[in-house]
């Protein structure tokens, strides 16, 4: 296994996910990881009726930070001290998608879920 990608958080209620990743260094910088996301996302809009699907990183994780451009995500704005990690309280950036931002992508049409 070289790593993951799925959601880490589900909210059926809100018909909202959290996304998340992580991916062995070798493997870094191949788009292994944008596009699992992209199946995930489109997996998450057609399977599960999901209308947003967000994911966070820390503020210096540039490489996840691509990820998220790539796979067509919107800054929203950064979490400040969000999370206690690798010893301290760290910042995290937000990260979403909405179902029609999605569908309205060149590329959305090969991520579909058949």
């Amino acid at each position: 296994m070289i790593g993951t990608v799925d959601f880490v958080s589900w909210h059926p209620n809100h018909n909202s996910a959290e996304l998340g990743y992580v991916l062995a260094q070798p493997y870094w910088g191949k788009g292994t990881t944008t596009e699992a996301a992209k199946k995930l996302i489109g997996f998450g809009f057609e399977k599960m009726d999901l209308v947003r699907i967000q994911a966070r990183c820390f503020v210096e994780n540039i490489g996840s930070e691509r990820v998220m451009e790539k796979v067509g995500m919107t800054f929203e704005g950064t979490l400040r001290k969000a999370m206690f990690a690798k010893g301290k309280h760290q910042d995290l950036k937000v990260y979403s998608i909405l179902k029609e931002e999605f569908y309205s992508r060149d590329d959305s049409k090969h991520t579909k879920i058949i």
